[in-house]
C-alpha cells in the first residue's frame, strides 16, 4: 500500500513539474512557412518602452529548432509594460540566398503581468508573416 501511495505521489509531482511555468518569462519561435521547417540563426532583439523610448533589454539568436527559450534577461524582474521583439529577417534570408520584402519584423505587444510567461511565435515567408500570442 505504501508503494502505491509513493507511486501516486510521484506521478502527481511529475505532472505538476511538467506543467510548471518556465523560469524565463519570454520565449520566441520562428518557423519558415516556405518549407515548413524551423528557422535557426535568426537574430532577435528585445526592447521595452520606457518614457516613450525603446530600451534594449537583450539579444539572441534562434537555435536549431528556431527557438529562443529564454529571451528576457536573467536577473531582471519581469514587469508589465509595452515590449518589442524585432526579428532580423533580412539578414536571415540573405544568408539563405533568398529575397525578402521584410528586412526586419517588429512585434510590439503589451504585457499586463497577469501571465507568468509570454511566447511570441513568428510564421515567416519571404513576402509575408503571421504572429500571435502563444503559450
Amino acid at each position: 500500500m505504501n508503494q502505491l501511495r509513493y507511486l501516486l505521489a510521484a506521478t502527481a509531482l511529475a505532472g505538476a513539474c511538467a506543467h510548471a511555468a518556465p523560469a524565463n518569462p519570454l520565449s520566441v519561435h520562428v518557423l519558415n512557412l516556405q518549407d515548413g521547417l524551423p528557422s535557426p540563426g535568426v537574430e532577435v532583439v528585445l526592447e521595452k518602452q520606457e518614457q516613450g523610448n525603446w530600451t534594449v533589454l537583450s539579444k539572441g539568436v534562434t537555435d536549431a529548432q528556431g527557438r529562443i527559450p529564454a529571451l528576457y534577461p536573467d536577473g531582471r524582474a519581469w514587469s508589465a509594460g509595452t515590449y518589442k521583439v524585432t526579428f532580423k529577417t533580412g539578414a536571415w534570408f540573405a544568408a539563405h540566398k533568398a529575397d525578402s520584402f521584410f528586412p526586419e519584423i517588429p512585434v510590439i505587444f503589451k504585457a499586463d503581468g497577469k501571465l507568468p510567461h509570454y511566447h511570441i511565435p513568428l510564421l515567416l515567408s519571404p513576402y509575408g508573416f503571421s504572429t500571435y500570442r502563444g503559450n
